[in-house]
């Protein structure tokens, strides 16, 4: 009897194993997916060629499915954009600033004739 609850917890650790060993290589896809990144399916296949290159690869996996953001892109795409969005921001405060250097320049002469 206990020869059968061996084998039996034998045959469980093994397939648990397995089966953790296949679910974290799609932790890399399973990103992606949720990411909606562009090559979701070709880092679904590089993750199942990581099992057979002994796992080699598969941490540039998780950094390319990681590197993409949908609202950002790849990072890079926006920064002539973002720059020119601060440069404006910057003159409308530089120009607030000014209005309110100008104003109180303004209360210290009327403070300084009262």
């Amino acid at each position: 009897m206990l020869s059968y609850v061996a084998l039996f917890l034998l045959i469980f650790v093994v397939l648990v194993l397995f089966y953790g060993v296949i679910a974290i290589h799609d932790i890399p896809y399973e990103i992606a997916k949720h990411r909606d990144h562009p090559h979701q399916d070709a880092i679904h296949v590089a993750g199942w060629v990581s099992l057979f290159t002994l796992h080699a690869i598969w941490p540039f996996l998780w950094i390319w499915a990681t590197i993409y953001r949908p609202d950002r892109g790849w990072g890079m795409q926006h920064s002539a954009e973002r720059q020119s969005a601060d440069e404006t921001l910057l003159n409308e405060l530089n120009k607030k600033l000014d209005e309110q250097a100008r104003r109180l320049e303004f209360l210290e002469q009327k403070q300084g004739a009262e």
